[in-house]
């Protein structure tokens, strides 16, 4: 049976997934913390999550950095040239997730100041479905898993229509007392940012489906 011997460019892929898998654990634990930060009524994650988005920034610029020089100096054949542009795209979504938990903190800063105004279902339910699709989408990049990948654009239908449940909910709550209107907004706020992980996440498995198929199905209806 033939060995196959790692080459410097299988050693700089699975560094550059590694960096990806490290920028996902923070991405998630960043989802994790604003919401129970929201669900306690306390603010004690926020100096942390600050820290880790630094984190993921250093990761992002780092991990671009190395993606051009393995194209500059590696010439990668087509499919480890299709998952590397990919982890370029990874690479941003991510980075993107990151924000979106700092727009939560700012939303969660709004909330604590005041009296809740109902209790929480929904959006921790929300914030679960969006983190394990985070998960899911890079653990199917890792693996190559197209069933998983699709996984994930199927949960992104669950995270839509929660949106929409929460949106609806809260509108009549700020229809019925004006001075709901505040803490009602940050919440809606909060479901927006959710469902917005949730895209990029279906963006990433839509990525992984590319990769392992060569075929893109972000546009499928769109003639070729």
């Amino acid at each position: 049976m033939e060995m196959h011997h790692e080459t410097q460019l299988d050693k700089e892929l699975r560094e550059l997934k590694n960096k990806l898998i490290r920028m996902a654990a923070i991405a998630e634990a960043m989802i994790d913390q604003t919401i129970t930060e929201l669900v306690n009524r306390n603010e004690q994650y926020a100096p942390e999550v600050s820290k880790e988005e630094e984190e993921l920034n250093r990761l992002q610029i780092d991990i671009d950095e190395q993606v051009v020089t393995m194209l500059a100096t590696r010439q990668p054949v087509a499919s480890d040239l299709r998952a590397i542009l990919a982890a370029t795209k990874i690479n941003s979504e991510l980075e993107r997730i990151g924000d979106l938990a700092i727009n939560i903190t700012g939303n969660v800063h709004t909330l604590v100041q005041e009296p809740p105004l109902k209790p929480l279902i929904d959006i921790p339910r929300m914030a679960d479905l969006a983190r394990k699709m985070v998960n899911d989408s890079v653990k199917a990049f890792m693996t190559g898993d197209n069933d998983l990948a699709r996984s994930v654009i199927l949960a992104d239908d669950e995270v839509d229509a929660l949106k929409d449940q929460i949106l609806r909910e809260l509108l009549t709550y700020i229809m019925a007392d004006p001075r709901a209107t505040e803490r009602a907004l940050a919440l809606i706020l909060i479901s927006r940012h959710l469902e917005r992980i949730g895209d990029h996440a279906t963006n990433i498995a839509e990525d992984v489906i590319y990769i392992t198929q060569g075929r893109d199905v972000r546009h499928p209806k769109t003639p070729r």
